[in-house]
């Protein structure tokens, strides 16, 4: 696995707390064998009018944010169920990175385990490069997972990550079978040296 110590992208706002799983991959997208096709039904309902099938204004459809790859959003974003689904969905569509106030617990996990960093920054500093990126979508963000830190334009703002989820990304480490999986040997001599096995 590749070090993740900085994500460089686009921006997008999806306003709003306490957005659940349900919202983020409706239901009805969840009838997959795998999670290769769940790009489709991120944000569905709120991105498809149900009455007309025509997209809403919803931001993830303005072209001028068609490029993003950071998530903008408010606090205990992924509550709900915790469908493994909600944030494949999110990264099957291109999306690197999470800035919010705050994250349901096992909807952070999942996107850490997929190398999707997730973190904290408060109200006032999100609201501002919200409000930056809506009037300048081209700006580039970047996320400094080592210093915790946000930049954009000429500005910048701390932001907070677990030090458990900042060292499985800046080490590579973040995806636990694919971890073991890559120490076959090492597990088969601990298990020979076990008197039970």
């Amino acid at each position: 696995m590749s070090e993740i110590k900085t994500v460089v992208g686009k921006a997008v706002t999806v306003a709003g707390n306490d957005i659940d799983t349900d919202r983020i991959i409706p239901a009805k997208f969840m009838k997959c064998v795998t999670f290769d096709d769940l790009a489709e039904g991120m944000f569905y309902d709120v991105k498809v009018n149900p009455n007309t099938g025509e997209l809403t204004d919803h931001p993830l459809n303005a072209p001028k944010h068609a490029e993003a790859s950071i998530i903008l959003t408010g606090e205990n974003f992924g509550c709900g169920s915790s469908r493994e689904h909600a944030p494949q969905s999110i990264y099957r569509n291109g999306f690197r990175a999470i800035i919010a106030e705050s994250f349901a617990e096992i909807f952070f996990g999942n996107s850490i385990t997929l190398g999707m960093p997730c973190v904290s920054a408060s109200s006032e500093d999100i609201s501002a490069l919200s409000a930056y990126v809506a009037e300048n979508p081209e700006t580039e963000v970047s996320i400094d997972l080592e210093a915790l830190k946000v930049s954009y334009a000429d500005k910048s703002f701390p932001v907070e990550l677990p030090s458990s989820a900042k060292m499985a990304l800046t080490s590579g480490r973040f995806d636990p079978l694919t971890e073991l999986m890559s120490n076959g040997a090492a597990i088969e001599k601990t298990a020979e040296a076990l008197p039970y096995v």
